[in-house]
């Protein structure tokens, strides 16, 4: 028997898989289906879910100031409770004033120091905010959920099948079950053994003493392409959304961040003379318009002020410069770099073909920029976050979401990852669930082709903590351009984004998609059709005759509508009239020295033509 199905076979034991008689919409991902009019809970996602939240906590804990609030108003699950606390605090001596009270809800007021106890009696806590809040009861909607996303701190809770969304949406690290006595002393179990074995580890470095960035160093290199790497990947839904109300917090924290972009992708392999970022992709607007409209969007709405990097090959540079003219009256601060002709041979032309741009070596570019002495610069400035947006995505997002979190979390190092299109809709929702990964699940390469056998593309857009690079710029095995830099950082994740956000453009089909009726994009931002039913995009491939943007544009006296499009596959020598309607699978194939022209206003769906008879 494996370790796998042992575990498997404890909860059952517990009665974890038993929901109620009914089952919330949100929590179908997590349920089997129906038995005897009671929700069956998939053990195996509950296996998830509950390694992921005790992996947080573990990773917590390693700071011996971190303080964690355990929130319980079951008096069956009180003696179970205070066993475990009473082993931390024992085993953890430093903890023990900084562990908050148990049997009772935060206070409504903004201060979160007292909270009013079942028996109306005032328990003064520690002043210390706390970094966690572990809720066992989520059957009583206590205040504490609305403090808790209020203040931003961290929710690790058992939800159950009737658990309301307003509450569940709340929940950073959620652990489906059924909140049995059984399961309760199963978790506490597990946070207590995992508590003493950080503190095993602690001990055994020594008193007081962390891991030095050498260590760090010395244990990425022994642990480079070993099977046992793993990530933890969080998906952008569990994401605690930012107050609207606080617009000055909010200011505050964009205040800290940097955008860098790279304009070194040329679009020559698509007939276009100057850099991708001045390849106009909708209704005018190019990408380098979209990341400054974006900044402004945020600049005017926050009053903050968010700096644009932009760092340009010498033979990008003066096109670059020219674009930015009409920027002038904006509110964005924006900085052109010109790079030299050395970084700019090796980087930024590949084997083989002079304009296609290494995507992979953006963050290696990243370094040298801080090397340069801009990182001090920045720091002094009070910047302490940097987005480092991959140039191939015309549809990467600055997003205070994410910035929020890493904030919240003291995370130095996140990677924007989305799951691959191979195994369709098993992975649209395997990517709401939170769990940790292997690095070879991951690869760069988004290709149809490539991705098959992976379970997420890593799409080099990175989020990184200033004040962690200036620790490790000086430290040769910092490279940014691999997954596996991420173990060199105290804290790194990866965040689940939707396929709407990884948008590359690399060739005229991704032109077709962008400027389809599928996306439309309001400040700055790409948003998908809501009237599309599947989560994945449709794969569009376009034969030689519309390689150039000048042909593609000639073909094409308008875009198709392709909402409801699952494939499109074009060649010979088509032409595509005004208002066409494309449905389901489409392919388009016109014999050597044979013109086909689709005339406006069809319906093309399910259909296979060759000749204009088909039509």
């Amino acid at each position: 028997m494996t370790i796998h199905s042992v575990v498997i076979q404890k909860l059952l034991t517990t009665n974890a898989h038993i929901g109620r008689q009914v089952a919330t919409h949100h929590f179908k991902q997590f349920t089997y289906g129906f038995r005897n009019r009671q929700s069956i809970i998939d053990s195996d996602k509950t296996l998830i879910c509950l390694r992921n939240a005790l992996n947080f906590l573990s990773c917590l804990s390693r700071d011996p100031s971190s303080s964690f609030l355990f929130i319980n108003t079951n008096p069956l699950f009180q003696p179970i409770i205070d066993e475990m606390t009473s082993r931390v605090t024992s085993l953890i001596p430093e903890r023990a004033s900084s562990l908050w009270k148990m049997r009772g809800f935060l206070t409504n007021s903004c201060s979160p120091k007292k909270f009013r106890s079942r028996h109306k009696k005032l328990v003064f806590a520690p002043t210390k905010m706390p970094d966690c809040v572990v809720i066992f009861d989520t059957e009583r909607k206590s205040s504490v959920f609305l403090e808790a996303e209020r203040l931003g701190i961290p929710i690790v809770a058992l939800v159950d099948s009737s658990m309301p969304w307003e509450y569940y949406k709340k929940v950073t690290y959620p652990i489906p079950a059924n909140d049995s006595v059984q399961f309760v002393y199963l978790i506490c179990n597990m946070i207590t053994k995992c508590l003493m074995l950080e503190k095993k580890k602690d001990g055994a470095k020594g008193p007081g003493k962390k891991a030095t960035i050498k260590d760090r160093v010395e244990s990425t290199s022994e642990s480079e392409g070993s099977a046992s790497d793993e990530v933890l990947v969080v998906p952008y839904e569990n994401l605690a959304p930012m107050s609207c109300a606080d617009v000055a917090e909010s200011k505050q924290l964009l205040d800290k961040l940097v955008v860098v972009k790279y304009n070194g992708a040329l679009g020559k392999n698509m007939g276009f003379g100057g850099p991708k970022s001045l390849i106009e992709v909708k209704n005018g607007s190019t990408p380098l318009d979209l990341i400054v409209n974006q900044i402004q969007s945020l600049n005017s709405k926050y009053g903050c002020n968010i700096p644009l990097l932009l760092m340009n090959p010498k033979n990008t540079h003066n096109d670059i410069v020219k674009a930015l003219e009409k920027y002038s009256t904006l509110d964005v601060d924006i900085h052109p770099f010109e790079q030299g002709d050395h970084t700019q041979h090796e980087s930024f032309v590949s084997e083989g073909c002079e304009d296609k741009w290494q995507s992979s070596k953006h963050g290696a570019h990243f370094l040298s920029l801080m090397n340069s002495g801009t990182l001090d610069v920045l720091l002094a400035q009070g910047k302490e976050y940097a987005l480092v947006v991959n140039p191939d995505n015309v549809a990467g997002v600055v997003d205070p979401k994410i910035l929020n979190h890493l904030a919240q979390n003291s995370i130095e190092y996140c990677s924007e990852v989305t799951p691959t299109t191979s195994n369709g809709l098993i992975n649209f929702m395997a990517s709401s669930l939170q769990g940790m990964f292997k690095l070879e699940d991951f690869t760069s390469d988004h290709s149809e082709k490539s991705v098959k056998g992976f379970k997420y593309i890593d799409t080099r857009s990175l989020w990184l903590n200033l004040k962690a690079i200036k620790r490790l710029v000086d430290t040769s095995a910092l490279n940014l351009d691999n997954l596996s830099t991420l173990k060199l950082f105290e804290n790194s994740i990866g965040i689940s984004i939707p396929q709407s956000r990884f948008l590359p453009l690399n060739c005229t089909s991704d032109l077709f998609l962008l400027q389809s009726d599928l996306y439309s994009f309001t400040e700055g931002m790409f948003v998908r059709n809501d009237a599309r039913v599947s989560p994945s995009d449709p794969s569009i491939a376009l034969g030689p005759e519309f390689e150039k943007i000048s042909d593609f544009k000639r073909r094409f006296e308008t875009i198709p509508s392709i909402v409801k499009l699952d494939s499109l596959e074009v060649n010979g020598d088509v032409w595509f009239g005004a208002d066409i309607v494309l449905k389901g699978k489409v392919v388009i194939d016109a014999s050597p020295g044979l013109t086909l022209r689709i005339p406006g206003r069809v319906v093309l769906e399910d259909e296979e033509i060759n000749d204009p008879t088909d039509i």
